[in-house]
This record gives structure tokens, C-alpha cells and sequence, in this order.
């Protein structure tokens, strides 16, 4: 093929090799496997460049998907505490990564496992409508961990599905009517601006 595109036919590699030298381009074998091989008339830097382009466009509108870890200190963490770490990880599956909770026993919190069972439960519930369970939880010496994936699916309240249907009002009352329509509207009389003599 010719650098217009236009199919030459069987040619030999010398001919093919001066007509690319004539127009000042390269030859390049496209299909070397095919018999007899395809070669084309081409401008093989240029082509080059142009498959970077695309490359990099491509891998720039791409996200790698990581796992993040969030650890909660104790299985007796308070509920806005816990709640801010569900807020990071909403943040998180928005972005498509993947979440793993990690939370520590200290002491004699090793005996209440089941505390850190119920906490994992209540975030699973509360990060259900943007997760699912990658891996459930298991304990692993002194801690247990569990790492949610993302669905893909954006959160609920995030994203409005129909407008909201209005809450009916109450009727307005009528606006207060004169008492005798037939009378007509008073001019309040003007108050003279006078100097005060002590």
C-alpha cells in the first residue's frame, strides 16, 4: 500500500524500497506473516508519535484501582468518629478504589471480639448502597479486617433520580378585605416638620 492508502499489488522489496524512498517515507512490513507480507508507504515517526498520543489519552482517563486502609484504634471509637471514617471511605469508592478496615484489639478488648463484629456490620450496612463485601471479616492476631469493594453505582442521595414531589400546603387564608368597600381610601394626614423652641 502506498501512503495514500492505495493498494499497489505484488511488488518486489526493491521496487517497494525506492518508491518509498521517492516520496521520502518509510517502508514498514504491517502483516510479515501473511503471504505474500503486507508492507505500506508510510511516515513511521509520525505514526509512532501519534500511537503515544493515543497511549497516554487513553492511561490518563483510566484509574488504577487501589486499596485504601482505614483503621479504627479501639472497638470502642464513638459515633461520630465512626461516622467520619464511613464519610473517607464513600470518598474512596466514588473514586472506584477498594476499602479495607482494620481494627485493633488492645488489652483486654480481646475478649469482645463481637464488639468489632457489630461495628463491621453497622459499616457494611451503612456503605451498602456503594459497596459490596470483598472479603468479610477475619480476625488475624490482635486485629480483624474486612475490605469492601465498589459497585460502581454513585450514592443515592448523590444522585437524584426524579424530582421530588412537593409536600402539599395548606391553603392560604384570603387576603383581609376592607370592612366597608364602599369607602374610599383615607390620605393620611401629613405631619408638620416644625422647630422646637425651649
Amino acid at each position: 500500500m502506498d501512503d495514500n492508502d492505495q493498494q499497489i499489488g505484488i511488488v518486489e522489496v526493491g521496487e517497494a524500497l525506492s518508491r518509498a524512498q521517492q516520496a521520502g517515507l518509510d517502508l514498514v512490513e504491517v502483516a510479515p506473516m501473511s503471504k505474500p507480507p503486507v508492507c505500506r508507504i508510510m511516515d513511521y515517526g509520525k505514526w509512532k508519535y501519534a500511537q503515544s498520543k493515543k497511549e497516554q489519552k487513553s492511561k490518563s482517563h483510566r484509574h488504577e484501582t487501589e486499596l485504601k486502609e482505614i483503621r479504627i484504634k479501639t472497638p470502642k471509637i464513638g459515633d461520630h468518629d465512626l461516622q467520619i471514617k464511613i464519610g473517607h471511605a464513600r470518598q474512596f469508592f466514588k473514586r472506584g478504589d477498594r476499602v479495607q478496615f482494620t481494627l485493633r484489639f488492645r488489652g483486654r478488648e480481646l475478649a469482645h471480639i463481637d464488639e468489632g463484629q457489630k461495628i463491621f456490620a453497622m459499616i457494611r450496612e451503612q456503605l451498602a448502597d456503594v459497596s459490596k463485601i470483598d472479603q468479610d471479616y477475619r480476625r488475624e492476631g490482635k486485629r480483624i479486617t474486612m475490605t469492601l469493594a465498589s459497585t460502581g453505582k454513585k450514592a443515592a442521595a448523590a444522585k437524584p433520580s426524579a424530582p421530588a414531589a412537593k409536600a402539599p400546603q395548606p391553603p392560604q387564608a384570603p387576603p383581609p378585605q376592607p370592612s366597608q368597600p364602599d369607602q374610599e381610601p383615607q390620605a393620611i394626614p401629613q405631619m408638620q416638620q416644625g422647630t422646637a423652641a425651649d
